[in-house]
Order: C-alpha cells, then structure tokens, then sequence
C-alpha cells in the first residue's frame, strides 16, 4: 500500500513545502490509473506545490486500476468546500466512471470553472468533464478510445500530448504523465522552476 503524505523528516525540499502559495486538489477514484496519479501529485509536490489527495468515497485506501493501493490524505467531503487553484482528475476506465457520475465531483469542478480555477484531466478523465458539462466548446484530448464520447462536445486534438485551452489542461494517457503533471506545475510555480523539476527527474522539457 502506498501512503500518499508529506515525509515526517526535514529534506532539502522543505523550503518548498514551508512557501507553498499554490493548491491542488487530486481527486483519487476506485480505478484510478496508478501511473496519472502518483506522478501527478508527485510532480507538483515536487514543485512546491500543496496536494490535497482526496478519495472520492471517504479516506480509506484506494485500489487502482492495476491493484495498486493508496491511501489518500483526507475524503473528498471533507475539502469540497475547499479553493484549490487546480483540480486534477487522472485517468483510467474505472475511475473516470466513477468521477463522471458523483454529483460530488461535477459541483466541484463547476465552482472550479465558474471561479476561473484551473482544471486539469488526462486519460479518461476528460470524459468526467463532458458528463458534467465542463469547458464546453474547447480544445481538448484524451486517450484514443475515448475520442468518440468527446468529438461532438469539444474541438478534439489528435496531434498533441498535452493541450491546454485557458484554463483546461488535458493529456492522453500513462506516457504523457510527466508531461502532463509539468505543464499543470508550470503554470502554477512558473517555468523556471518546473525546468528545475525537470531536471532532477531526468525528464525533457521545454
């Protein structure tokens, strides 16, 4: 089982997690993708950025798609209330399904929109946002299969890994992660700083 908090030790990181002035809300379904997630909040906590890992049903461990447990900081009941400057959705088939049918989550992501809040979905994931009406009309992607449940409401993009229309951000699957967790960290601690993050993680990015 994965255990998802902050390290109890000082690192050399801590000066991120003292200054951080950015949010993110993870919202952690049954069936999540392993990969999308963990990268997802661990990019942007790398980042300097706060994560909030939030189980869609309560605070119990959570099992993805590939019979990986985790176990999320806190239940999503808890923090909906709560501003986050992004909410993230990862993908994967079974949690996809289970975000796109949880009032729960459509009214987070429909006080996200109406702030102005960034929103981020990779995978199955944009599929969530169709379900609840989300970000109509703009530019997205998402994993191939997918593409037939989002072409009539959307401007859908084959040729990119990552595509961000304002403040919707979208990514196609378990190889665009990095990708996809930097762009969301780029626009929340700025380039030269996910440039660093980068780099640490030997991954390229412009």
């Amino acid at each position: 089982m994965i255990f998802f908090g902050f390290p109890k030790v000082v690192s050399r990181s801590f000066c991120n997690f003292v200054n951080m002035s950015k949010s993110a809300l993870v919202i952690l379904a049954p069936g999540a993708e392993e990969m999308e997630f963990i990268i997802a909040a661990d990019v942007l906590r790398r980042a300097g950025i706060k994560v909030t890992v939030a189980g869609l049903n309560d605070a119990e461990p959570v099992k993805c798609s590939r019979d990986v447990q985790i176990l999320p900081d806190t239940s999503l009941s808890k923090v909906s209330s709560d501003k986050f400057d992004v909410v993230v959705l990862p993908g994967g088939l079974g949690g996809s399904n289970a975000m796109g049918e949880s009032s729960l989550v459509g009214d987070i992501l429909k006080s996200q929109e109406s702030g102005g809040g960034l929103i981020a979905a990779i995978c199955a994931a944009p599929t969530v946002l169709a379900k609840h009406g989300i970000a109509s009309g703009k530019s997205l992607t998402s994993y191939p299969s997918m593409k037939p449940q989002l072409v009539d409401k959307y401007s859908y993009v084959d040729d990119k890994n990552v595509v961000q229309d304002g403040n919707l951000i979208t990514s196609r699957g378990p190889g665009t992660a990095y990708e996809f967790a930097l762009k969301i960290a780029e626009e929340l601690a700025g380039k030269p700083k996910v440039q660093e993050v980068a780099k640490g993680l030997l991954v390229a990015y412009n």
